[in-house]
């Protein structure tokens, strides 16, 4: 199991530092329903990630994804296809990147986070996990990871379980923040989403340019054999 989790790390990190959920809870958190739309955040982060992976586990095991640790060459094209996809994220990301002086543009979704209750924002959450297309990206490519190398199905839920909670660290700092200090946190909250905010784009070209290029070489690897 020890080989599928560390194949899986490096998209479980890109996933905790996507910006845009970490931007989204922390606006939650300063909002009157901070104290229950935060821990709803992380909660429905985490189902949403656990959708991803059941339906490519259940998926990737009927179709061979790996014997022995080495990947079926099917893994190998789709590994290629994702590559492909983060670089083009990636070219996106950094060209959509603000300029000197401007202001960073928001999903319209955000401007509304205040008027949530908590079922909202689990849902919101879900969505963000599940169905935002770098997120989902980053999520297919762990749970793959874990498929790929054949592991019994029993092992690859106990890492993938293990992948989303390294995956939600990103979404569960800022709560935890916010649970130490309630209103202190305050200040620190408004400078990390504003950091975040303006550094949106950087971050996620620079991760899914990583990402990407992994992808890509493991898939020449898997394919050459």
């Amino acid at each position: 199991m020890g080989q599928a989790i560390g194949q899986s790390l490096p998209f479980a990190i890109g996933l905790a530092l996507s910006p845009i959920p970490i931007i989204a809870v922390v606006l939650l958190l300063t909002t009157p329903r901070a104290g229950t739309n935060g821990p709803a955040f992380v909660a429905g982060w985490l189902p949403g990630l656990g959708v991803v992976g059941a339906i490519v586990l259940l998926l990737a095991g009927p179709a061979d994804a790996g014997t022995a640790g080495a990947p079926a060459t099917w893994v190998g094209w789709l590994k290629l296809a994702l590559g492909v996809l983060l670089l083009l994220l990636a070219v996106r990301e950094f060209r959509a990147r603000p300029r000197e002086g401007e202001e960073p543009a928001m999903p319209k979704s955000m401007g509304a986070l205040g008027k949530l209750k908590p079922g909202a924002a689990l849902g919101l959450a879900a969505g963000l996990a599940g169905a935002n297309p770098k997120n989902l990206l980053l999520a297919v490519g762990g749970a793959v990871a874990i498929a790929q190398t054949g592991i019994s199905g029993s092992q690859q839920v106990s890492a993938y379980v293990l992948f989303a909670l390294i995956a939600t660290i990103g979404v569960g700092i800022p709560v935890g923040i916010y649970v130490v200090m309630r209103d202190r946190s305050q200040a620190l909250l408004a400078r990390l989403n504003d950091w975040m905010a303006h550094n949106n784009a950087t971050i996620m070209s620079v991760l899914c340019l990583i990402i990407g290029v992994k992808l890509i070489g493991d898939a020449i690897s898997a394919l050459a054999r």
